[in-house]
């Protein structure tokens, strides 16, 4: 199996060896303790919590830092058992991982927040930063759906649409631009191009219907459910939904040469009449290429948590490998 751990592989985890995981949304951040040599798949979630995300404008990358140095030491408190050796870091928009810094986004207010170099001073910890569905990708791509295979697209659709590209068994960066797939344009029912996650969205799902009937729903699984039951509408939106979705793995397959869909986030949970529905869509637009095989999300909602524990714990093994030595010539 593929790991992140490059440099030796680095032992195993001690059994009282901790990653403080934090995955930063746009209305909470989530954090929890992973326990378990990740390297391996021996991954345990321990004392998750849920936080409100200190939003300060401008300055929510400063505040942001600040609540994530409290809460850890909250941790080495609640866990003195534990030794908490790294931390790990997801937010969403822009990111920049190899600087460790957040470019931007539009939701929570930052642009060009130096993430991982603020905490690794204020920890004195290895600190693994990265995006947050791109790590949720890499964890599906190393321990979940994806294990063993090489050309991967993981797709969260949720209120958005986020995507994670493997090819050749590395994900793809495009120095933080690339998987932003749900602004990528697709063709629209009206024949001009929309972005996709205004079609295919669980949001975008519930609004159309919503403004094409005046009637309110829970959401897109209650939309699906109506087209079961032959609203017009209802159908029409759904198709919609999909179209948008396979032009864009369709895409990708003729491009990048996906062998693997892997789907997560909450409209994957419509299972069958999503998948199905998907693959005879993709399939139409396909000529000679290979059919992708499409596949559920296996980590869940704690994927982005593991997903930046599997990098906080590479950038420790690196840190701590032996560093070779120069040999000096005699003068």
């Amino acid at each position: 199996m593929n790991t992140l751990i490059d440099s030796a592989d680095a032992a195993a985890a001690p059994l009282d060896d901790a990653v403080l995981a934090f995955d930063v949304g746009g209305t909470d951040m989530k954090v929890g303790l992973i326990l378990g040599d990740v390297s391996q798949g021996e991954v345990e979630v321990r004392d998750l919590q849920r936080h409100p995300t200190p939003l300060d404008g401008a300055r929510s990358g400063e505040s942001v830092c600040a609540r994530i140095t409290e809460l850890t030491a909250e941790y080495r408190q609640s866990h003195p058992q534990l030794n908490i050796s790294a931390v790990g870091v997801t937010v969403p928009g822009i990111v920049d991982e190899a600087a460790g810094v957040g470019v931007y986004s539009a939701n929570l207010g930052w642009h060009d927040f130096p993430f991982a170099a603020t905490l690794t001073q204020s920890l004195g910890l290895p600190v693994g930063f990265g995006h947050d569905v791109g790590m949720a990708g890499e964890a599906e791509f190393r321990l979940g759906a994806a294990v063993g295979r090489s050309d991967v697209l993981v797709l969260v659709i949720g209120t958005g649409i986020a995507a994670a590209v493997m090819c050749d068994g590395r994900r793809v960066a495009g120095g933080g631009y690339a998987g932003e797939i749900g602004h990528a344009m697709v063709p629209g029912p009206d024949g001009k191009l929309a972005i996709m996650e205004s079609l295919g969205s669980a949001g975008a799902i519930a609004r159309r219907y919503t403004q094409a009937t005046g009637e309110p729903v829970a959401g897109a699984r209650e939309v699906l459910a109506r087209a079961a039951a032959g609203d017009q509408t209802a159908e029409n939106v759904w198709k919609d939904a999909v179209d948008a979705l396979a032009f864009g793995v369709a895409q990708c397959v003729s491009i990048l040469g996906t062998e693997t869909v892997v789907l997560g986030g909450g409209l994957s949970m419509a299972g069958a009449p999503l998948f199905d529905a998907l693959a005879a869509r993709v399939d139409e637009l396909l000529t000679f290429h290979r059919r992708p095989e499409y596949l559920h999300a296996a980590l869940g909602e704690n994927a982005g948590l593991i997903g930046s524990a599997l990098k906080a714990r590479s950038m420790r093994a690196t840190e701590n490998s032996p560093q070779p030595t120069v040999a000096q010539e005699p003068a």
